[in-house]
């Protein structure tokens, strides 16, 4: 390496790491003020008295959410992260819509520029993508929903607009899981992630419906430890793929 290389690279890592500490500090500002928006007006309707709700109740129903969506609170980050990195994940969180809209969108920018997962190239990747599925996800809403949605939904016949509702969720998360498995190349974490999927799916779950709610987490956590110890130990570490490709 030439003098010259070895200063863009001392330059950019020091970049990158700049980029890190700021989006880690202006990530946190920005989700804990999306939070407290998120909940300042409900919290001011119940401690006003305007509404009759008391902290017991509160609480009560904050439990009843918390165990129907406590395991999605932990997997979905788990999920995610390996893909988006950091800096995307605070994006993603914020503006929500992940698994059926900007999660595909960072899997295509980093099969299109040949970005491995994990990398910072990749993770850059991620970032930009989702500015843009943000950018065109506003621009269409406000085309074709402020602007066309009543008349789009007055032409389109009531049984096209039934069906197409049944076929939407399934054929964008068929994509994003053909996507996901494209982007990782890695055939033996993928054939343990859908026999494992399978057994939860119709083993499990059949046999004790009870865990239908967890399976989900199951699938996950059942696939990360498999995989981990079925792995190649060929393949590259931890520390190499970090680096930008």
């Amino acid at each position: 390496m030439t003098t010259d290389e070895a200063v863009t690279v001392s330059t950019g890592a020091r970049e990158l790491a700049e980029f890190d500490k700021t989006t880690s500090r202006w990530g946190r500002i920005t989700m804990i003020v999306g939070l407290l928006l998120s909940i300042g007006a409900p919290l001011y309707l119940v401690f006003s008295g305007e509404v009759n709700v008391t902290a017991g109740q509160l609480w009560t129903a904050f439990a009843a959410v918390a165990g129907t969506f406590f395991i999605i609170w932990l997997v979905e980050p788990l999920t995610y992260f390996p893909i988006l990195g950091p800096a995307a994940m605070y994006q993603a969180f914020m503006i929500g819509n992940i698994a059926n809209k900007l999660l595909p969108a960072a899997l295509i920018a980093q099969t299109n520029i040949g970005a491995k997962p994990g990398t910072k190239r990749a993770e850059l990747a991620a970032v930009l993508a989702i500015c843009g599925a943000a950018m065109v996800h506003l621009v269409s809403l406000a085309v074709f929903v402020g602007l066309l949605g009543t008349w789009l939904i007055s032409v389109i016949p009531a049984d096209i607009v039934t069906v197409t509702r049944s076929y939407i969720l399934p054929s964008v998360l068929g994509a994003v899981l053909v996507q996901a498995i494209v982007s990782m190349k890695q055939p033996r974490a993928t054939v343990v992630a859908l026999l494992v999927a399978a057994v939860v799916t119709f083993v499990v779950v059949p046999a004790m419906p009870s865990l239908a709610l967890s399976s989900t987490a199951i699938a996950v956590i059942v696939t990360a430890v498999l995989a981990w110890f079925l792995r190649n130990k060929n393949d590259q570490s931890p520390a190499e793929l970090a680096t930008i490709e």
